[in-house]
């Protein structure tokens, strides 16, 4: 060995951390801090825009109904129910049509966007392999902009709902514009349960075989296509807390605000006042720490 590539050789007494250090090299792939990992996000935000109504476009573009197939699932949705619970089963509680038809769709509509949100994060990375294994970019910008496909959507539907609203009735007033802080409030508890999904997907792939049976189950506890207090007061044999319990259920507190906010009538007496604080709880919880969640793997996404 020459002289001078035995005096350029490192010591071998060196740490390679310290090595590394010392000439600005950092290991790749790893995870950012979390302020870091903040403002990437932020700067992409026009990606996870765009990618999201790139997503929305794509989703029926081969459907000769195209978008229209966006308010008419959870339509079809509805009807089945009514067909099923309201008719069938009598499981309306005591509202008319000009009642329950509003509650029904405004149910079907509210719970459809976070199931969607979480069905998509579940795949948002084990299902965009190549895209994260090619490209540089904060791994939550996939399951954030896949909840925002799902909200874009349920704006289109609320057309319609609130078409279905007034024609059976409920004129529009201030209590309207309660959807739209509720929403809000949706969105981010959606979005903190897509990246929890998220990262549990990218290791385990049969989670989204799993997943539509888990959702179903939750659809049916939290009162879709009945009411469910009036559920559960129709139950001699179960204790009264179970109401509240069943009530303060995320997806439950959501379409109950939604439908206090749409719907004159009785049904409005029926809904705990602490559903507000509900539902900012659950997307402080879950939006919060479904992203601190998610960050803590940031660097394994699409390895092995």
């Amino acid at each position: 060995m020459s002289e001078t590539t035995h005096d350029s050789a490192p010591p071998r007494d060196v740490p390679l951390a310290e090595l590394a250090a010392r000439h600005g090299l950092s290991v790749s792939g790893a995870r950012p801090s979390l302020p870091q990992y903040v403002r990437q996000l932020w700067g992409r935000r026009h990606f996870i825009v765009a990618f999201s109504q790139a997503k929305l476009t794509a989703q029926y573009s081969q459907a000769k109904l195209g978008q229209l197939w966006q308010v008419a699932t959870p339509l079809l949705n509805a009807l089945v129910y009514f067909l099923i619970f309201g008719i069938l089963l009598q499981g309306r509680g005591g509202m008319d049509n000009s009642e329950y038809i509003p509650f029904l769709v405004t149910g079907v509509f509210v719970f459809t966007f976070t199931q969607a949100s979480v069905l998509a994060g579940v795949k948002s990375i084990s299902g965009n392999l190549g895209l994260v294994r090619a490209l540089h970019f904060p791994r939550a910008s996939l399951p954030i902009s896949f909840s925002l496909q799902q909200l874009q959507q349920l704006l289109f539907s609320m057309v319609i709902l609130l078409v279905i609203t007034v024609s059976f009735g409920h004129m529009p007033s201030f209590a309207w514009l309660l959807v739209v802080p509720v929403l809000a409030l949706q969105f981010v508890f959606n979005a903190g349960l897509a990246m929890i999904m998220a990262r549990l997907g990218s290791s385990t792939p049969d989670l989204a075989q799993l997943m539509p049976f888990i959702l179903r189950t939750w659809m049916y506890a939290s009162g879709v296509m009945f009411p469910l207090r009036h559920m559960v007061e129709t139950r001699a044999n179960w204790p009264s807390w179970t109401a509240d319990v069943l009530a303060a259920n995320p997806a439950a507190v959501y379409m109950d605000l939604v439908r206090y906010a749409l719907i004159d009538g009785d049904y409005r007496d029926t809904i705990p006042a602490a559903t507000g604080l509900y539902a900012l709880g659950w997307a402080l919880v879950v939006g919060i720490g479904g992203f601190l969640y998610f960050w803590k793997a940031e660097e394994r996404y699409g390895r092995g």
